[in-house]
């Protein structure tokens, strides 16, 4: 097994002050702390070659787990292996086999071109300069950074810096990448480039990746399985249908209509939303068959096109939030 977590857990101890000036000179003699626990006991286990979604709302521990994989953070307890080595103890020899990118963060040198933060990190990772030359030309050549490889990075664009930030955390061909939301604030042309770089290097290079981000459809697109985490805790673990089978066995009908009139009750289905002379309902196959929902609104209403789908995964998230209550 390539990554092994067992029972991790992190707290971290914040400050607390109440509102007002006098609350604030009162803290400069007395300060009040409270304890935030990040983890609490996770474990899960990632084989060679996995592309893993590892999703959850806001504070839910994420960036804190790719942090202990990544031998940043030190756990409280737990224990964690990674290609046989424990990360925060073993920590010069572990960055040598991993690549990590933070969305919101860089490792990119902000006033120097490009080309000089590679030159820069081929020396911190004591790259061999043949690998480095035949990596670092293969990179630039499948992420397109050819047009401003001697752009200072401050001059670039968000797409542009984050196609280089990939490029950065591969200059030493890892053999596991961590991805941070990396495709946070991509025009949709960025993003459909990320994610189709992304899936290549799983695919063909065989780059084990473990991907924290909250834009669902780059789980969607990429990841075979999905962790969702939730106040420190593991909720579900499993493929994107097993996910959407613990939730609901709900389906989507969207049919465009000829007007915009569309009021019908069916057991069995009800209506989402309307846009204009389109309809989005769902509907339980179990109770009612995609047929028999077609046949009943076309008696009382003229249909142009329909499609039938599963509902959005963002919506299948949400439900699971809400029903765990987090």
């Amino acid at each position: 097994m390539l990554i092994v977590a067992e029972d991790l857990s992190k707290s971290f101890k914040i400050s607390k002050r109440n509102v007002g000036i006098k609350n604030a000179f009162k803290s400069l003699f007395h300060r009040e702390y409270e304890t935030i626990k990040a983890l609490d006991k996770v474990s899960f286990e990632i084989e060679e070659g996995e592309l893993v979604g590892y999703i959850g709302p806001n504070g839910a521990g994420k960036s804190t787990t790719v942090k202990i994989l990544s031998g940043i953070l030190t756990p409280d307890s737990g224990k964690c292996k990674v290609l046989g080595k424990v990360p925060w103890k073993e920590r010069i020899e572990h960055v040598g086999n991993i690549g990590v990118v933070f969305g919101q963060r860089t490792q990119l040198w902000w006033d120097l071109p490009v080309i000089d933060s590679f030159e820069l990190l081929r020396d911190i990772y004591k790259v061999p300069y043949k690998d480095y030359e035949k990596t670092k030309k293969e990179l630039i050549e499948r992420l397109d950074l050819i047009g401003f490889i001697n752009t200072p990075v401050r001059q670039l664009s968000l797409g542009q810096k984050m196609r280089c930030e990939l490029a950065a955390s591969l200059l030493h061909s890892p053999s596991i990448l961590f991805l941070d939301e990396p495709t946070i604030g991509l025009d949709a042309v960025s993003k459909l480039a990320v994610r189709q770089f992304i899936k290549e290097l799983n695919k063909e290079k065989k780059v084990t990746i473990i991907l924290t981000t909250h834009d669902m459809d780059d789980i969607e697109t990429l990841c075979s399985r999905v962790i969702v985490i939730g106040k420190g805790q593991i909720l579900s673990d499993g493929s994107l249908d097993q996910l959407r089978n613990r939730v609901s066995q709900e389906r989507r009908l969207t049919i465009k209509l000829e007007n915009n009139g569309f009021n019908i009750s069916i057991e069995g289905a009800y209506l989402v939303k309307r846009e204009g002379n389109i309809a989005f309902i769902n509907f339980d196959p179990k109770i009612i068959s995609p047929a028999k929902l077609i046949s009943i609104i076309s008696n009382t209403h003229r249909i142009k096109d329909l499609f039938i789908e599963n509902p959005p995964i963002e919506e299948i998230i949400a439900s699971l939030y809400g029903e765990l209550k987090i």
